[in-house]
């Protein structure tokens, strides 16, 4: 069992971007959910480090597979729409 802070236990693999925990894409739905809370009261905050990691994830996949290279609509749906909503 890792001793770090939940929210740190749900992080990216690069140049995947795979979650560290359970392998799906990054960030995961326990992240999203840790990250809601770890920025519960900065909303923004949270918008601009997930659009820093939004930028990081497309030159890496880019980096991975550049044809047909990676989607935007798909990477600003899993990176930054959530962000926007209000917590389930």
């Amino acid at each position: 069992m890792s001793s770090l802070h939940p929210v740190h236990q749900h992080l990216p693999r690069r140049p995947s971007w795979l979650c560290r925990v359970c392998a799906a894409p990054w960030p995961c739905a326990s992240a999203r959910m840790l990250l809601r809370v770890e920025y519960r009261a900065d909303r923004v905050a949270l918008s601009v480090y997930m659009a820093s990691q939004l930028f990081d994830a497309t030159a890496d996949l880019y980096r991975l597979n550049p044809h047909p290279g990676p989607d935007p609509a798909e990477l600003f749906t899993r990176f930054l729409a959530w962000t926007a909503q209000p917590p389930p």
